[in-house]
């Protein structure tokens, strides 16, 4: 197999984005506006949900993103910089814009550098290593076009490069695959949980009275009384691994990331017991919405101290998941978070959050629907984990040509 080494500004260009300006920003809108942030570290878009940002000001209409186009990260806010130099490609026209932050890449023969190839190496170890390397910045991280440039990559044959793009497709498409299922159930249980107990359009709503402004039956109570936050903590005098969980690996619902780690060498942090059904909860920025459900986790998980791990106690975990993610109870938290640089809450402003919940039959009937979606969930993405640990063994070995297509 024939390769060669070759600097990336002889294969391609990279164009800066515009500077959107923020006093335009939208939770809606025609236009989507990406950041560093939707780029996940391993490389690929990643959509936030409802922490979008859209944008309803004029601008002009070149950073208007193509279904195919090639971005790579230029800024990266995390010290470690895991995502700075990664790529991601734009899958619908019309829709998603281009921002300073980000660069996209043109190549300058397509028949001598197949796009898909070069976004696999763009999101390679080898490629992300240089990238890093020559980053500027303390805490931020940043890289420019000039600096991409000199980076450089071993370009085998056009044939190869589509061969190993094929090999390495098929992988995404499975975790895409799963993906769009996940997003799919997570939204039926919300709809479901909307209906029923925001609506008040659960089975049999017309024959209940309204006491109080809530269904006759239903209750209110702080969530220390349904609940438990932050039960139990590791012994300081623990040997043994660890599988552990901080703050920056949580997203919206989602657990991007663990460490396996011996007790001894993890951080002061790493303190927090959880078990299945427990929910975690990010008490610094809670605007972020950084929060997950447990769900038949290692006998060794541990989270940060960073979170509030509410047990639940007297509901099931299904619908507690949803009473304290609805957008007023992170209303909730954010009125509550106190800190000029980073806003936080405490364990004590969760305890002392209302909650309303139905009575135990709708209760009943409400986790009876929800838990088997719950599982099915986890199931997904455990599969996604492997393929995506799979891959990213695989993608080395075949960029450096250690493994024959």
């Amino acid at each position: 197999m024939s390769w060669r080494k070759v600097a990336f500004g002889e294969l391609a260009s990279v164009k800066h984005g515009y500077a959107f300006k923020g006093k335009y920003f939208s939770d809606s809108g025609k236009y989507l506006l990406l950041t560093p942030g939707n780029c996940t570290e391993s490389g690929g878009l990643k959509l936030k949900g409802d922490r979008e940002k859209f944008y309803i000001g004029e601008f002009p209409n070149e950073f208007i993103l193509n279904q195919g186009d090639l971005i790579v990260v230029m800024t990266d806010l995390v010290q470690e910089a895991p995502i700075l130099g990664g790529a991601f490609l734009i899958p619908q026209d019309d829709y998603f814009l281009h921002n300073q932050r980000l660069g996209l890449v043109s190549i300058k023969d397509e028949n001598i550098l197949y796009k898909k190839f070069f976004y696999y190496v763009l999101n390679s170890p080898y490629y992300r290593s240089q990238i890093r390397a020559s980053s500027t910045g303390t805490t931020v991280k940043h890289t420019a076009p000039e600096r991409i440039y000199r980076c450089s990559i071993a370009l085998p044959s056009h044939n190869i490069q589509l061969k190993i793009a094929n090999i390495l497709s098929a992988y995404d498409d499975l975790i895409e695959n799963n993906r769009r299922r996940i997003q799919l159930l997570e939204r039926s249980l919300h709809l479901l949980y909307k209906e029923w107990l925001v609506h008040l359009r659960f089975p049999s709503h017309e024959h209940s009275k309204i006491v109080d402004g809530i269904p006759e039956g239903w209750g209110k109570a702080a969530l220390k009384e349904l609940a438990i936050v932050n039960q139990s903590s590791i012994n300081s005098s623990f040997q043994g691994q660890i599988e552990y969980i901080d703050i920056s690996s949580v997203t919206t619902n989602s657990i991007n990331q663990t460490t396996i780690l011996n007790f001894e060498d993890a951080p002061s942090r790493a303190r927090r017991i959880v078990k299945h059904g427990d929910i975690i909860w990010s008490c610094v920025r809670p605007n972020r919405e950084s929060y997950a459900v447990i769900w038949n986790p290692p006998d060794n998980l541990i989270v940060s101290t960073g979170f509030a791990v509410i047990t639940p106690k007297s509901v099931p975990a299904s619908f507690l998941f949803y009473a304290i993610t609805t957008p007023e109870f992170v209303g909730y938290l954010a009125n509550n978070a106190r800190g000029a640089a980073y806003p936080a809450v405490t364990a004590s402003d969760f305890e002392n959050a209302q909650i309303t919940f139905p009575q135990d039959s709708l209760l009943n009937l409400f986790d009876e629907i929800a838990t088997p979606v719950f599982t099915q969930i986890n199931t997904l993405r455990q599969q996604s984990k492997k393929l995506q640990q799979a891959r990213d063994l695989l993608l080395p070995k075949l960029m450096s040509g250690a493994i024959g297509v």
